[in-house]
């Protein structure tokens, strides 16, 4: 198995439905839980020299597993058993989570305060040991960083009947930020004379990750749903996305064709809101154009950053 999941799935759940029909698991056939560890867009780490960890539900199912990865990959990585490889790749997505949730949170009491947290970011990562940099962003997407730790946060809850109170006030962070960034964006309309409502609104990157096309769990969804009860006219322009179902954001009367001209689209654009900072999006910004920059990757009078 290398679905995420869980811990116990792999021997509680599916050993069962296997051993039903009369197999016998470490007898007949080996059963292993090794976790997914994929990484879309990046052209450094792919299968092969990824570490691959792997548990078994017996100390020879581990063996097997462990050979049969080495096949194919540089490095495999044996876990004591299923529970831990289970629990390992929750424990490498909850990390991600809070540390997100960490700078997003920082990111909005830093405004209020007038402090740069992108400068201090920059700051921090000079120190060569005991920190990692992460970055505040509009929300987080793709199918595991929003939603694995809640599998873990679960399973502490059903069996020892108390909250992972981490992974809650992450998931709370995380899942404001859209709601945040819209108040952001009719804050910087306010400040031109402008109101939301009439007001076009041109979002750039509606994928959850940059230069990919996976839209999956995109905070552009609940951030376009905000501000189009606003009543702002939505566009957007992604180079890897040309129309999206405005059903998904609380409009279901029309699509949302993706604008293809760029530096038009800005133009016509009353304020521009970098969500994902596509190498297209960056290289086509215009100077002297509003823009809302949730990356911290943009420069200029005009550009007020998250």
């Amino acid at each position: 198995m290398e679905s995420t999941t869980y811990p116990g799935t792999t021997k509680e759940f599916f050993q069962p439905l296997i051993e039903v029909g009369g197999l016998r698991v470490g007898a007949v056939l080996n059963l292993a839980f090794s976790p997914e560890r994929v990484d879309p867009g990046n052209k450094v780490y792919g299968i092969k020299n990824t570490p691959k960890v792997v548990g078994g539900v017996t100390p020879d199912c581990t063996r097997r597993a462990v050979d049969f990865y080495a096949s194919f990959i540089d490095t495999v990585v044996p876990a004591k058993g299923t529970r831990e490889a289970e629990m390992a790749k929750l424990l490498e997505n909850t990390y991600r989570h809070i540390n997100i949730a960490l700078v997003n949170e920082m990111a909005r009491f830093s405004h209020e305060l007038g402090i740069d947290l992108w400068n201090v970011i920059e700051c921090a990562k000079t120190k060569p040991f005991g920190f990692q940099a992460f970055y505040p962003g509009p929300g987080v997407g793709g199918h595991c960083i929003p939603i694995d730790p809640n599998y873990l946060s679960h399973t502490v809850q059903a069996r020892l009947h108390y909250p992972f109170r981490f992974v809650e006030l992450a998931q709370e962070v995380n899942a404001g930020m859209p709601a945040y960034v819209a108040r952001r964006i009719q804050d910087r309309l306010n400040d031109d004379g402008k109101a939301v409502r009439g007001s076009t609104v041109l979002l750039l990157g509606v994928t959850y990750k940059t230069n990919i096309a996976d839209e999956r769990e995109s905070p552009a969804v609940p951030l376009a749903m905000k501000l189009l009860d606003r009543g702002a006219d939505l566009r957007f322009h992604d180079p890897y996305v040309t129309v999206r179902n405005a059903a998904e954001h609380g409009d279901p009367e029309r699509l949302l064709k993706g604008e293809s001209d760029l530096r038009q689209a800005m133009r016509d654009a009353d304020i521009v809101v970098l969500l994902q900072a596509h190498d297209e999006c960056i290289a086509g910004a215009l100077d002297g154009v509003a823009v809302f920059d949730t990356r911290g990757v943009l420069r200029g009078e005009s550009v007020d950053r998250l």
